[in-house]
């Protein structure tokens, strides 16, 4: 995976009042912590920012302060639930060569067997062990015409090489449910007809 270069400065303001006051520089607060040192408060770009954790354990490179650089993947992301702007994140910090425990969104691909069946994700990320510079964007499963009651377990999901499982083997991912019938509503409405008729 590519590294994304953004430029952080060091903070020395906390509380929410300073919060507020970096947010409305179009910056966001954030914590660089890991491997025993102490947590590093940063200030880093808003919209960088965001562009960058559109992909899924994405490999930040930090230029902090034009002193010193550090390899990070994010691993808490705070957003306002109504406006969706990024409120705070936590990195954390890597090094080159580093197995790190991650989770990658799972994607499904193939159609499912007719009948109107349902694809239920048990688990929308695999938790899996991995390069810190070698993250996989996401892991896919096929579907392909598979119908109620199947299910594909952690142990099916063909992985790139490298990564490992970090969850049991037998976990399921995906399942095939049968669509909910209809058919109570429908007799509801059948009964209802039923009455108005008796009572006209």
């Amino acid at each position: 995976m590519s590294e994304v270069k953004i430029s952080a400065g060091t903070r020395t303001e906390f509380g929410k009042g300073a919060a507020r006051r970096i947010r409305r520089d179009d910056k966001v607060p954030g914590v660089l912590y890991g491997h025993g040192s102490d947590p590093l408060h940063l200030t880093l770009p808003g919209h960088e920012l965001l562009m960058a954790l559109r992909t899924p354990n994405v490999l930040i490179a930090l230029d902090i302060d034009g002193k010193t650089n550090e390899l990070a993947i994010p691993k808490s992301v705070q957003r306002d639930p109504i406006k969706g702007f990024l409120e705070h994140v936590d990195l954390q910090l890597v090094k080159r060569g580093e197995t790190v425990t991650v989770e990658i969104p799972v994607q499904a691909e193939g159609e499912l067997a007719p009948g109107g069946f349902l694809l239920e994700y048990v688990l929308d990320a695999l938790p899996v062990e991995a390069e810190a510079t070698h993250i996989p964007e996401h892991v896919t499963v096929s579907v392909e015409g598979l119908e109620a009651g199947a299910s594909i377990h952690a142990k099916d999901v063909k992985l790139p090489s490298g990564v490992k499982l970090a969850v049991e083997e037998d976990a399921v991912v995906v399942q095939v449910l049968s669509a909910q019938a209809e058919e109570p509503a429908a007799e509801g409405e059948g009964g209802t007809e039923g009455e108005e008729a008796a009572e006209a």
